[in-house]
């Protein structure tokens, strides 16, 4: 079998001669086989254990354990405590799900932080055709098909050759120490109810059927490499992404309406599920202000585009500012100063940089999202203009009015923030000094006084 290991760590390109490997180490009898086949093959390599306390003394003593094994072999050793229910009540996620957020981040760290390659995780093939039966009996698209891939970014799998069976083998001819989780045994879980339940009715209807979805899920694989060439680049023809945000041509998608499978391969990685596709399409084909939400993103109508950004933040409070310099930090500002008015003074004629009648403006001042009912006096007028109004007229659009900001003076409009003053502060040839903010940073562009 060791041969088979260091095989499909060549034909799978896991790893390169003189890389450092962390090996993530649970107690396990997959992890403790994995690490001793990494031993006798020579590579150079560090152990982390999680403790996630979960199992109380079964925990200490899986740590216990892997701590034992990683001194006896001189192996550098790196453990961390958990405490996951907390997290994942305070998340709320499942405790898999807190679990797995947790170690792999800490994994992260510890490889990042001491010149390790390489993660490498102990699931085997027995692990990889249970998660493609429970992909498809969730329902899922070709990427839950292809099962669990052997590298992923910094993350190998290299017993994904080997079956439960073989590395049971392996574990009873080296006399290999394990401990053995309870919880596998208790078929509440979808994954243990597959493993004891399902595979062996399946064995008796072809004794080969692990070697049989193995390589079913394989071809997947492969083919999802294809499907996923194919998406990139028709996403690429059909959307753009501006801003933190990805806008679709809604013409173009609609020629794709017929074929769910492009729009559920388009979307699926913004939680769009397969059950969900139909309220997509609604949403494709709804007015402007069409919305749907998933559990991470949200696809907005606007006009002729499809919207899909991150799950809006909480609502932003209002700021107060009791001073230019708590201005020049204020959210959506990058500078304040005051300036002079000279006979070489010049108004910035950028929108996104306000020049105002010092002597108008008095601290505090408060920047807050704009509201229903909002109004102000756009610079050059003399009469009121609703924001909504304002809005409308300008051409914004939905997702540019949610975002917009404004900056008000003793309960007065006096900027759009990045847009347009209000009239009643502008610079008149009475101002004698100006105070100018900067939305962002860029040259300004100037223009003489009139």
């Amino acid at each position: 079998m060791i041969d088979d290991f260091k095989k499909y760590i060549r034909d799978n390109d896991l790893t390169a001669e003189g890389d450092k490997i962390l090996l993530t180490v649970s107690g396990g009898i997959d992890s403790m086989v994995m690490t001793h086949m990494f031993i006798e093959s020579g590579y150079e390599t560090g152990i982390a254990h999680c403790n996630f306390s979960l199992r109380d003394e079964e925990s200490d003593l899986d740590e216990e354990l892997v701590s034992d094994f990683a001194h006896d072999h001189n192996i550098p050793f790196f453990s961390v405590r958990f405490d996951t229910k907390k997290y994942a009540a305070a998340k709320g996620i499942s405790i898999q799900m807190a679990a797995r957020e947790l170690r792999y981040e800490w994994f992260e760290e510890i490889r990042s932080g001491n010149g390790y390659k390489s993660i490498a995780v102990a699931h085997n093939l027995n692990d990889n055709i249970e998660t493609l039966i429970i992909n498809l009996t969730r329902g899922t698209g070709l990427a839950g098909l292809a099962g669990i891939r052997s590298k992923n970014n910094y993350i190998i799998r290299p017993l994904l050759f080997a079956t439960r069976d073989r590395i049971t083998e392996y574990c009873t001819a080296h006399g290999i120490r394990y401990r053995e989780d309870r919880s596998n045994a208790d078929t509440k879980y979808t994954r243990n109810k597959i493993r004891h339940s399902v595979i062996p009715v399946l064995k008796e209807i072809n004794p080969s059927i692990e070697s049989t979805l193995n390589e079913t899920a394989d071809r997947f694989s492969d083919i999802n490499d294809i499907v996923n060439e194919y998406i990139t680049r028709l996403r690429g023809k059909i959307s753009e992404q501006k801003g933190g945000h990805l806008f679709y041509n809604i013409n173009s998608l609609k020629k794709y309406l017929h074929n769910r499978a492009v729009i559920f391969e388009l979307f699926r990685n913004f939680g769009i599920t397969s059950v969900r596709i139909n309220d997509l399409i609604k949403v494709i084909n709804g007015n402007t202000g069409a919305r749907l939400f998933t559990e991470s993103h949200r696809i907005l109508k606007n006009r002729n585009e499809l919207i899909v950004s991150q799950e809006p933040e909480a609502e932003v409070e209002p700021v107060n500012i009791e001073n230019i310099d708590e201005l020049a930090t204020a959210p959506g500002i990058v500078s304040a100063f005051y300036a002079d008015i000279t006979d070489t003074f010049e108004i910035p004629s950028d929108p996104s940089v306000a020049c105002l009648d010092a002597s108008r403006i008095t601290f505090p001042l408060v920047i807050r999202k704009w509201k229903p009912g909002d109004y102000f006096i756009p610079l050059g007028m003399n009469q009121k203009k609703k924001l909504s109004d304002y809005f409308i007229d300008n051409k914004y659009s939905i997702l540019e009015k949610e975002n917009k900001m404004i900056l008000e003076c003793k309960g007065s409009i006096t900027w759009i923030v990045g847009d347009r003053i209000d009239n009643r502060f502008k610079i008149t040839r009475h101002t004698k000094r100006a105070l100018i903010i900067n939305s962002r940073i860029k040259e300004l562009v100037i223009k003489p006084l009139k």
